[in-house]
């Protein structure tokens, strides 16, 4: 079975994380929910509050196919928390994917990782992430998989499904939800 870490922190985006989400657990992965605040209910942006299966303090970088970080206001928090980067980089180290989404990929600019790679953010990330692609609605760049914001967030979705599942899937599931 494929395994999904999703970080969640208050602030976080619920479309960017709910739609992941979604379609991953529908293509046949176990996701986990970690809260990375001091409790396991996490209060995303718009108040829709989601509860999380663990903490980020009992999950190790490599016990998962996949990490995926949501965006949304919350980002800027996770950027300070040494957790998170010490996570994204060991699984770099290792090869390891892991997707962002909207402002999470300053997550991997943070943890040192974005060097040399092609990927795109919410257009107001634009000042730090100046080589970012506006264009485009999901980048895939060896192990890093990023996409600008809430309205790609089922085209990001389908593409994490394609990654861990293949194309064939992700197209069974895009016909699915007329996508």
């Amino acid at each position: 079975m494929k395994t999904v870490l999703v970080i969640l922190t208050d602030g976080f985006e619920e479309i960017e994380t709910v739609a992941p989400i979604d379609l991953l657990r529908r293509a046949g992965a176990q996701v986990t929910l970690a809260s990375c605040t001091d409790s396991l209910e996490v209060t995303g942006k718009c108040a829709v509050v989601m509860k999380a299966e663990a903490s980020i303090d009992d999950c190790l970088a490599n016990d998962y196919d996949l990490l995926v970080l949501p965006g949304g206001p919350g980002t800027f928090d996770l950027r300070k928390d040494k957790r998170v980067l010490d996570l994204v980089r060991s699984r770099h180290a290792t090869g390891l994917p892991q997707a962002a989404i909207c402002a999470a990929p300053l997550i991997l600019l943070d943890a040192g990782i974005l060097t040399g790679k092609t990927y795109t953010a919410h257009f107001t990330c634009a000042d730090e992430l100046p080589e970012l692609q506006e264009d485009l609605a999901v980048v895939e760049d060896g192990e890093i998989i990023t996409s600008r914001g809430a309205g790609t967030a089922v085209a990001f979705g389908l593409r994490l499904v394609a990654l861990l599942f293949g194309e064939e899937k992700a197209n069974e599931i895009a016909a699915s939800i007329h996508a």
